[in-house]
């Protein structure tokens, strides 16, 4: 199968975790009128869109394919269940998590039953609103505590001011016990890299290796070469976003040493005079001394030695003088 090479490309080279694609039991997805439907679109591969659909879905038999070369090569293996039979298929296939497709988002029934299987869920939001998305995280979160929900827009391509990327942080605020992310179908990486900054824990993207190829998918997709640049911007964003704390890192020691400033006597000062401000200055100074931040501090202490203009003023030169550990 191309499909077999191509993945192997794409997921070994380009560095994705996950190959996920859209199982459907089509007389299960759409009744008898949806499949018999005239389809002409440019797009289409049948007459009607049931001889479609039927052109495009793989068979069982290539799912277990995919799954055990999935295996094979050290990648994971899932699909959207695109029905609750499909769900079933899933379900028997073992694939790691289900995923949501937004299509099915407000269909609680199909909700229940899926999160009643207790594999993890991702659950995509496109055409859902807040309200919705409230009811699926009662919905889901009693039966199976494991899911999270992306933020999505089912437009494709999508342009840039239909994303909305702050919904991320108002799931974030809603659902605050478990991860959000981002399933984008916009053009370009510039979106998706600003998801994961935003604190977008699984990303999304559809993949092709041809967008001029026949279907209105190919466009909103990424090829291969663009993926593997994702995912290197991903992992980039992900060491930038490091630690909430902030202090003084190793890494910035060089510099502090060169331009970091100290207090400096702005006039000469006798042994035994007690500090006012108008004595003080701050500079880079050599040696370092008392830091910038503490020169209030220093105001009505007593000097213990004689300081020249212009001369740092140390720690050890101020009578008292408590060490403060910069945090």
């Amino acid at each position: 199968m191309q499909i077999l090479n191509w993945r192997r490309y794409v997921l070994q080279e380009c560095g994705a975790d996950c190959a996920k694609f859209q199982k459907s039991e089509l007389e299960h997805k759409f009744n008898k009128k949806a499949l018999e439907r005239p389809y002409t679109s440019k797009h289409s591969w049948g007459k009607t869109y049931g001889e479609h659909k039927r052109h495009l879905e793989f068979s069982h038999d290539q799912y277990r394919e995919l799954k055990k070369y999935a295996e094979e090569i050290g990648i994971f293996f899932t699909a959207s269940g695109m029905d609750e039979m499909a769900v079933e298929f899933l379900h028997e296939l073992d694939v790691p998590f289900f995923k949501v497709g937004s299509g099915d988002t407000n269909n609680f029934l199909y909700l229940e039953k899926t999160a009643k299987k207790g594999r993890p869920m991702v659950i995509s939001s496109g055409m859902q609103s807040m309200k919705t998305m409230r009811q699926v995280y009662q919905t889901v979160k009693p039966i199976n505590p494991n899911f999270c929900i992306l933020q999505c827009t089912s437009a494709y391509p999508l342009q840039p001011e239909d994303v909305n990327l702050r919904v991320i942080s108002e799931y974030q605020s809603a659902f605050p016990d478990i991860p959000i992310g981002y399933s984008g179908h916009e053009t370009g990486i510039a979106i998706s890299v600003a998801a994961v900054a935003l604190g977008a824990k699984v990303l999304e993207r559809h993949v092709t290796l041809d967008k001029t190829w026949k279907g209105s998918d190919h466009q909103a997709s990424l090829e291969p070469s663009e993926l593997a640049e994702l995912v290197r911007a991903v992992r980039t964003v992900e060491k930038a976003l490091g630690s909430p704390i902030k202090q003084l890192l190793p890494c910035e020691m060089a510099c502090n040493e060169k331009l970091g400033k100290s207090v400096v006597a702005k006039v000469t000062i006798p042994e035994g005079t007690v500090l006012t401000l108008d004595m003080l200055t701050v500079k880079v100074g050599e040696p370092k001394g008392c830091l910038p931040e503490d020169i209030f501090d220093l105001v009505g202490k007593k000097v213990k030695v004689h300081i020249e203009e212009d001369e740092t003023i140390t720690e050890d030169a101020i009578e008292n003088h408590v060490k403060k550990v910069k945090c």
